[in-house]
């Protein structure tokens, strides 16, 4: 299974597993807010999810989260969905981490505990080039959230191309791996079809986050 935001990290990691071919990709594993019905931190809509996934041709398993849920909650509910990954015949879970550590010890620990692995197909890749090469690839991707206190209001509801990239601060990684900015991706080599919305409200919450949120289309 492929952890899975939505985002431009988690889609370069599925598509580096797709280019090694040497795993089957069975399903994409996403968490939602329960309060919201959006992704966790991205703030998008779950129909704008189900429809990326559509487009990619993978199934998408859906762990709901309260928004004030504990650190062992979390574990427990995460622990259910692997469980039944596991029961399908799933070894190991990849993420789109690049260089968090503690991040990456936390993942690979949870997943020791019942029987799996992790897989990093980004890690320790420079973020600049990455970035980079999402775009050179074809990818398309609009920012969703980003954290006030690394960028302005007028970073989120962008294009994530070489001009969003010149014009972020050198204090901000160019893929937001510190939870700068988070970004939705819409079309690409991936996709079988466009995944489509407009540009919707942009809202201030928990006196930090800008949102952008996205309409779907038909």
């Amino acid at each position: 299974m492929v952890s899975w935001s939505g985002g431009k990290d988690s889609t370069m990691a599925l598509y580096h597993l797709r280019e090694t071919r040497e795993y089957e990709i069975h399903a994409l594993l996403t968490t939602l807010s329960e309060d919201y019905d959006r992704v966790s931190m991205h703030g998008v809509r779950r129909t704008l999810l189900e429809e990326q996934a559509k487009s990619l041709g993978y199934p998408l398993r859906k762990v709901f989260l309260a928004k004030d849920i504990s650190n062992e909650e979390y574990v427990s509910k995460m622990r259910e969905a692997l469980m039944r990954g596991k029961a399908e015949g799933v070894v190991a879970v990849a993420f789109g981490d690049i260089f968090l550590e503690d991040l990456r010890k936390f993942r690979e620990e949870n997943l020791d505990n019942v029987g799996m692995r992790g897989v990093f197909p980004l890690w320790k890749r420079d973020t600049l080039e990455l970035a980079s090469s999402f775009i050179d690839l074809g990818f398309k991707a609009i920012t969703t959230c980003v954290d006030s206190s690394a960028l302005g209001k007028e970073f989120v509801g962008r294009d994530f191309d070489e001009e969003f990239l010149s014009q972020l601060p050198s204090s901000v990684d160019p893929c937001g791996e510190n939870g700068e900015f988070h970004t939705l991706v819409y079309d690409g080599p991936l996709f079988n079809k466009r995944v489509s919305h407009s540009i919707g409200e942009v809202t201030f919450r928990d006196n930090r986050f800008y949102y952008c949120d996205l309409l779907p289309q038909e």
